[in-house]
């Protein structure tokens, strides 16, 4: 599940936001625990990731051709698979961005109007 943990908040997020929110954690290779807990630090512990919804994501994002991966193994000696952003996933993200702040630019205007306009 894809949640946000905030008082009487609803987890329900735009569509694919959790997907552009795993690309920009790949600056650099990441396993899937990395990926949830840059998410979960970045957002000042807001938001996380449970399994079921990370790998998924992050299957279609490798489907798409965003991410590659490949299997390292641990200092712990355990074989965990490795994400990197791919530079087709450099592109999309930075799409996801530009549409992602002109949603955010509108909602903006709507909930702190100027003054004198009702």
């Amino acid at each position: 599940m894809w949640t946000a943990y905030m008082p009487n908040m609803k987890p329900e997020l735009v569509r694919g936001t959790l997907e552009m929110l795993i690309l920009q954690t790949l600056r650099g290779a990441r396993h899937g625990y990395g990926i949830s807990q840059a998410i979960r630090a970045g957002s000042n512990e807001v938001l996380r990731t449970e399994t079921g919804s990370l790998y998924p994501a992050l299957q279609r994002l490798e489907k798409q051709g965003f991410v590659r991966t490949e299997w390292r193994t641990t200092d712990n000696k355990q074989r965990t698979r490795y994400y990197t952003l791919t530079p087709a996933g450099r592109k999309h993200l930075s799409s996801e961005q530009a549409r992602w702040k002109t949603l955010a630019d509108a909602i903006s205007a709507i909930m702190n109007p100027q003054r004198g306009e009702s």
